[in-house]
């Protein structure tokens, strides 16, 4: 019997402009996730009484205050959960991943931009793939323990991702070499490094799929794993 379907992720999508939540709502469509939206602070934070969202997407400017403003008192709240911030204005993401935001998202961008960071922090494939059952996404990155790993220092742990998603495509291909090798004590090594990297910056699919490679690297199941979570998380 199919397990029952997982519950899709939820986003609340903070936005003033009705061109702008037009061209999200549309954009966000084709992936399988619940979308709340707000045009205030106010009404973001109404929103967020009762729900714990999967992620935050936040206009930089707002009818009454910040974007960072909000984010500040969301984070009271629910100090783990990742924001993303959207603005016109290129010269302001310094200034607004220094606030929090994991990403700044420069207006006007392609649907296929936002699609890719949503994924990138959640567990979501699009609607068709979805709707299939028995299937449960794990989510690529874990907040939680990244944050905690890190005292809670936001800016830090978006520094070590930047790091370690350089570095990622140099180590798949380490390991994968090391596989065709069959270099036992390489591949050991590139993968305790890797391993004590994912807990670093919480990315718990592909610290999962490292265990399953260390415990049975000549297995094809472990070896398609390992690929499909760097790939989810380079996409």
């Amino acid at each position: 019997m199919a397990s029952r379907e997982p519950p899709r992720p939820r986003i609340l999508l903070v936005e003033d402009d009705p061109i702008s939540l037009g061209f999200f709502q549309a954009a966000l469509e084709p992936l399988a996730l619940r979308l709340d939206s707000a045009d205030s602070i106010a009404m973001a934070l109404a929103q967020s009484r009762d729900v714990r969202h999967d992620l935050w997407l936040i206009d930089a400017h707002l009818p009454d205050g910040t974007g960072s403003e909000l984010l500040a008192r969301l984070r009271a709240a629910y100090p783990a959960t990742p924001a993303v911030a959207h603005t016109a204005d290129a010269g302001a993401t310094a200034r607004l991943l220094a606030d929090g935001f994991l990403k700044v998202l420069i207006k006007p961008l392609p649907a296929s931009d936002l699609q890719q960071q949503v994924r990138r922090l959640l567990p979501v494939r699009p609607v068709d793939e979805a709707m299939g059952g028995g299937i449960v996404i794990q989510r690529d990155w874990d907040e939680d323990a990244a944050l905690a790993a890190l005292n809670g220092q936001q800016h830090h742990l978006n520094a070590l991702r930047e790091l370690f998603l350089s570095e990622l495509p140099g180590t798949r291909d380490a390991v994968d070499s090391a596989l065709r090798q069959d270099d036992e004590q390489s591949l050991r090594g590139h993968l305790h490094r890797l391993q004590a990297s994912c807990g670093f910056v919480g990315a718990a699919r592909l610290a999962q799929a490292v265990r399953e490679l260390r415990g049975d690297p000549r297995s094809p199941a472990a070896r398609h794993h390992f690929h499909d979570a760097v790939a989810a998380l380079l996409h």
